[in-house]
Order: C-alpha cells, then sequence, then structure tokens
C-alpha cells in the first residue's frame, strides 16, 4: 500500500472516530504536538480559535460535541500526495439545544509526519456558518452598519 492510500484511510479513520464521538482514538490519530487552525470568526464562534497540541484540541472538540448531539461527514473529494492529504467535506451537525442541522461545507488539509496528524487546516464559509448558528440572517446587520465597521 503507497503512503498516499494509508494516510487518505488515516484521515477517513480520523473522521470515523470523530463522528463516534471517540475524543481518544481521534487524539491518538494526531502527534502531541497537532497543530489546529480553522478560519472562522473567533469573535463569534470563540471556540474555534487555533489550537496547538492535543490537550487543546480535546477541549476543541470537546466543545463541539457538548453543543452538538451528532456530527455527520459526505467525503465527496479526497486527495493525498505524500504526506499531505486534502479532502472536500459535507459536515453536518445537529444542535443539542434545538435539534435543528447545521450544514457546511469545508476544505480541510491534513498533513503528517511518522504516520500521525501533525497539522489540520480548515476553511470553511464562515458567513453561512454563522448564519446557521445564530439561526438569522446576517446580511442586514452587515449592510446597516457604518462604512468603518464592515
Amino acid at each position: 500500500m503507497t503512503v498516499e492510500k494509508l494516510n487518505r484511510r488515516r484521515v477517513l479513520h480520523l473522521l470515523d472516530t470523530i463522528t463516534r464521538a471517540d475524543l481518544e482514538a481521534a487524539l491518538a490519530c494526531c502527534t502531541d504536538d497537532v497543530d489546529f487552525l480553522t478560519h472562522a470568526p473567533i469573535d463569534v464562534l470563540t471556540h474555534m480559535g487555533p489550537r496547538h497540541g492535543k490537550a487543546e484540541l480535546r477541549e476543541y472538540w470537546g466543545t463541539v460535541q457538548a453543543r452538538y448531539v451528532e456530527t455527520r461527514y459526505e467525503v465527496p473529494q479526497i486527495v493525498a500526495e505524500g504526506d499531505t492529504v486534502a479532502a472536500y467535506l459535507h459536515v453536518f451537525f445537529r444542535k443539542r439545544s434545538n435539534d435543528r442541522i447545521i450544514q457546511v461545507d469545508m476544505a480541510v488539509f491534513y498533513t503528517f509526519r511518522d504516520g500521525l496528524i501533525a497539522q489540520i487546516r480548515e476553511i470553511i464559509d464562515s458567513y453561512d456558518l454563522v448564519q446557521q448558528v445564530l439561526e438569522r440572517e446576517i446580511g442586514p446587520l452587515i449592510v446597516a452598519a457604518p462604512a468603518d465597521e464592515v
């Protein structure tokens, strides 16, 4: 089996462990110094700030599990090259507070070191995500803001 196929399987295994809410199995897929960054407005989604190391990643994933009763992934595309895997994901979260489904598309880039995930970079449509999390249209708020605040 090539390293690309193996790393592809490793990413799919990580996603499966997160879906099952098995944080320890998910963290076992990562290096001790794993570096996580998602491009999201952390002033609104404060839990989505940069994370470094397993303890901080455990805290992030734990916060997600506390807020959402279920997480599901669809992987329409996944590409591996050497120690890097890129995945285009459809992610579904069911809110614990009211059972509403949040669906977001994201591109995630994983970098491996010694067979473990050392870096995770997520790129999401944060505008759409914020509207779904807040359960309201935010466009009027932006349009109504003075030009120097936009």
